[in-house]
């Protein structure tokens, strides 16, 4: 779950059939209920699809660490803020049935309709388990769920459909009926948000969700701005015809999270021997992670090239490797000048590189300081993951495109509304 300065929403436990499990909660609103039965609406062609979800994102990297959106969930619609995860399968809040853990007042919490429980049997259900998991006990039974997070976080609840009010690009606003966790046993929660919007690969999630139902095509875009705050997009109408960087997704049938490779890490337009690199893009992670190995060359790379320069190691700061100037510094723009770009250059195919500028990789802390946004994925406890996060997908366009199965990014100014809104 997000925190301050370190934070990761790689999903690292699997869903569980809670079902047994759940016999004790939601006495209040109606234990015993049959789960609601989801209608489904299939398009019969890409033109029939409305025009696109468009919200605006708030949130920054440093010192918030998490971008969010606001969507209004229930009948009367209820504002719930939910942080971008495009690593994470479900979408969820914080659920008043009663809750344990939770970190907003009770008046914030979504209060689950009796009537309106996700089955074992449901597709969506199944889509949140591995085959050999998800076996029913009753096709009934209500569809439960467990997630496990790498900063030590989890949340058990289960899953419930309702109404999600959508702002559409043209001004208008759908209101599907969509599944989402209602989790209602939360521990050591570091979430400031009322929950998290799962946006990975899986068909359990949202944007998934409105493509089975015809109102959007499965494409999810964002654009984080370094300065606070962008936008965030679910269908192809700003899907720009030129100008965007493609690489092909990895398939892999058991990974709903959106990766790519291989690629081989260049620093000041050199090769620095990293290869074979498979990168995961994870709005939910605040910070990028490597693998050890490649974690301490990129270290090793920074150090050498900071040699003779005006900057000293400084410590007590929120990440580990930090340093001062002769004076506080402003902003990362201040400290360009010592610092070289990063690319990752996928070797599938020709000339397609992701540069990662000192503003993709750097802080500048709120004493001044400047520090390192690459961590250790074995310390964070991710194994040999290499995930892309937050800090090196600002001031990006990134689309995840799930109908034509790619990624593709150009830099931008997301601070600036797309044309035609």
């Amino acid at each position: 779950m997000k925190g301050r300065t370190l934070s990761l929403m790689i999903m690292v436990l699997i869903f569980q059939v809670l079902s047994a499990s759940l016999h004790g909660c939601f006495a209040a609103i109606g234990q015993g209920q049959p789960p609601s039965k989801r209608n489904t609406v299939h398009p019969t062609a890409v033109n029939r699809f409305r025009s696109s979800v468009f919200l605006p994102v708030s949130g920054n990297v440093y010192p918030l660490g998490y971008y969010s959106v606001t969507l209004e969930i229930g009948n009367p619609p209820k504002p719930f803020q939910l942080d971008i995860d495009t690593g994470s399968d479900l979408t969820w809040v914080q659920c008043d049935a009663p809750c344990t853990g939770c970190t907003l007042p009770r008046d914030r919490l979504y209060k689950p309709v009796k009537d309106k429980f996700l089955a074992c049997k449901d597709p969506i259900c199944a889509a949140l388990h591995s085959s050999k998991e998800h076996q029913c006990r009753d096709p009934n039974d209500k569809c439960g769920f467990q997630l496990g997070y790498a900063d030590h976080g989890s949340v058990r609840g289960v899953v419930v459909s309702d109404n999600f009010r959508l702002p559409h690009a043209d001004r208008s606003h759908s209101d599907p009926l969509l599944a989402f966790g209602c989790g209602y046993h939360l521990q050591n929660p570091t979430l400031p948000t009322a929950g998290v919007l799962g946006l990975s690969k899986s068909k359990a999630s949202i944007s998934s969700q409105l493509r089975t139902l015809g109102i959007t095509q499965n494409v999810v875009g964002h654009c984080l701005s370094g300065q606070g705050g962008g936008f965030l997009f679910l269908g192809a109408d700003f899907v720009p015809k030129s100008g965007m960087t493609w690489t092909p997704m990895l398939q892999n049938s058991f990974d709903k999270h959106y990766s790519s490779g291989p690629a081989e890490l260049l620093f000041s337009g050199k090769p620095t021997g990293v290869k074979g690199l498979n990168v995961i893009f994870d709005t939910g992670s605040t910070y990028t992670y490597l693998s050890s190995k490649f974690y301490h060359t990129v270290v090793n790379l920074i150090r050498k090239d900071l040699s003779g320069k005006q900057l000293q190691d400084v410590h007590n700061e929120a990440l580990q490797i930090c340093w001062k100037g002769t004076r506080p510094f402003k902003s990362v723009r201040d400290v360009r000048k010592y610092f070289s770009t990063f690319a990752l250059s996928f070797t599938g195919a020709s000339n397609i590189q992701l540069p990662l500028p000192p503003e993709a990789y750097l802080i500048v802390t709120e004493r001044g300081n400047v520090c390192l946004g690459i961590l250790n994925s074995a310390e964070a406890g991710l194994g040999t993951s290499n995930v892309i996060g937050d800090i090196s997908l600002q001031d990006k366009l990134m689309i995840y495109d799930n109908e034509k199965q790619r990624i593709g990014w150009a830099s931008a100014d997301c601070t600036r509304k797309l044309s035609g809104l």
